[in-house]
């Protein structure tokens, strides 16, 4: 009887080992679920986060914005275009208008609010669509302040400097960084280094004129303003570059296009780009007895850029970034085979 209770006696201490062990186990699994929600707690989204973007003086200054906003009011169309790009249309809330097709879903939608236009903020509209974030361009850094009183402003540019791939990059990171998908900028911006590179080499010693029609009249285009694309990232020889003070280009004669017989001249029409009414077409401005004695007319070498609307009015978009670049590639690649 003894021996048949010291049996059972260790039968209940071996029992009360693996339930201890079970137990142990158990913490364990605890201590790790605590280990697991600290971490998460100290990887929470911020609230808020400083980017560098531009004043209303066009001087580089940091800017608060919200982290991740969730209802955003665009006024410049490349913001948009970048935005677009990265997923995150769903969060407009309000949109200057366009003409744009690839952005056409933002004027339609009858959810995305009428903000004016790139050149004119209707302020009531912005304040009503309570934006947490507002993206403008260029044309409204004079409306920076009065905008800056309704939510944080995002005025980013292209940087003649860094050139317009350099400046899409630039921008599509510094907007990215505010939605924490930094990672997809660099997909984004794959292949069109490579693109631009094809051009350069096909451009190599040739000679352009770049230039604008408008009100009439055609206006010569430097490096460092519209259409810089072609005499930076393309490398055409921009024979009008040392003397254009605008960036809308300045004011030219046809005698100076037959002085300086350029290989090839550049065309984007700016009235159609604006769609202004009534405006003479660039064809019809471009194609008189002085240009058609031009060594480019001659050799079928006169460009009108496609897409006017995407080089003048959405300059700095991703998508218009490849527009920009297929218009190049149509026209010019074509030519040389």
């Amino acid at each position: 009887m003894k021996k048949n209770w010291n049996i059972l006696a260790m039968s209940l201490l071996l029992a009360a080992g693996l339930t201890a062990c079970s137990g142990s186990a158990g913490t364990a699994a605890d201590a790790q679920e605590t280990v697991t929600a600290v971490s998460s707690q100290s990887e929470e989204k911020p609230e808020t986060i400083t980017i560098t973007a531009l004043d209303g003086n066009r001087q580089e200054t940091s800017v608060e914005v919200p982290f991740d906003p969730r209802r955003i009011a665009i006024l410049d169309m490349a913001s948009l275009d970048i935005l677009d790009n990265l997923g995150l249309g769903d969060r407009v809330v309000g949109s200057a208008s366009t003409t744009l097709d690839y952005l056409q879903d933002y004027v339609t939608d009858e959810s995305v609010a009428n903000l004016g236009t790139i050149k004119e903020a209707d302020l009531e509209a912005v304040m009503a669509c309570q934006p947490d974030i507002i993206f403008i361009g260029g044309r409204l850094s004079s409306s920076y302040d009065a905008l800056s009183e309704i939510a944080p402003v995002v005025y980013l540019s292209t940087d003649t400097e860094l050139g317009v791939v350099g400046s899409v990059e630039k921008n599509a990171s510094v907007i990215a960084s505010i939605f924490g998908l930094e990672d997809q900028v660099d997909s984004l911006m794959a292949d069109f280094k490579d693109r631009l590179q094809t051009l350069a080499d096909f451009a190599e010693g040739k000679t352009a004129v770049i230039g604008m029609c408008t009100s009439g009249g055609f206006n010569v285009l430097g490096n460092d303003g519209r259409c810089s694309l072609i005499g930076v990232e393309a490398g055409f020889e921009n024979l009008c570059n040392d003397d254009v003070t605008s960036t809308h280009g300045n004011e030219s004669s046809f005698e100076l296009l037959v002085s300086l017989d350029p290989d090839y001249i550049f065309v984007m029409d700016r009235d159609s780009a604006i769609g202004t009414e009534g405006a003479q077409l660039a064809k019809d401005i471009m194609e008189n007895e002085l240009v058609m004695g031009t060594r480019a007319w001659q050799e079928g070498n006169l460009v009108y850029l496609e897409h006017p609307a995407v080089w003048y009015t959405a300059e700095g978009g991703i998508t218009a970034l490849d527009v920009m670049i297929s218009d190049l590639e149509g026209a010019l690649l074509n030519l040389s085979e």
